[in-house]
């Protein structure tokens, strides 16, 4: 795994940060918190972009993101488990990986920075 799909993981673990924010935030500082997540979580999500497909980057950073929000709030909040969902969150990282797996970082031209 090179350093840029690093940052799309890393910018997946920031998404998970805001959206749990955006949801149960209700002091100011928490409020900086998920502003903080969404621009880490954006930030290195576009960096990425410019060295791998950008619907691929897109795709991972939803899945990675929307499965580690349901595991968050199961495990942090008490949301209920149910197979189906267990079941769903498996195809969906299965998926991920796939595109992962399937897609070939953009060759550097010449005057690239």
């Amino acid at each position: 795994m090179n350093k840029t799909w690093v940052s799309v993981a890393i910018a997946a673990v920031f998404e998970v940060g805001w959206v749990t924010g955006l949801k149960h935030s209700s002091h100011l500082w928490e409020w900086v918190g998920t502003a903080i997540a969404i621009f880490v979580s954006f930030y290195l999500m576009i960096a990425a972009s410019r060295h791998l497909p950008v619907g691929t980057v897109y795709a991972v950073f939803v899945g990675l993101g929307t499965a580690g929000t349901v595991i968050a709030e199961i495990l942090l909040f008490g949301a209920q488990i149910h197979a189906s969902k267990i079941v769903l969150i498996g195809l969906l990282l299965l998926g991920v990986v796939g595109l992962k797996l399937l897609s070939e970082e953009k060759k550097k031209e010449v005057g690239d920075v």
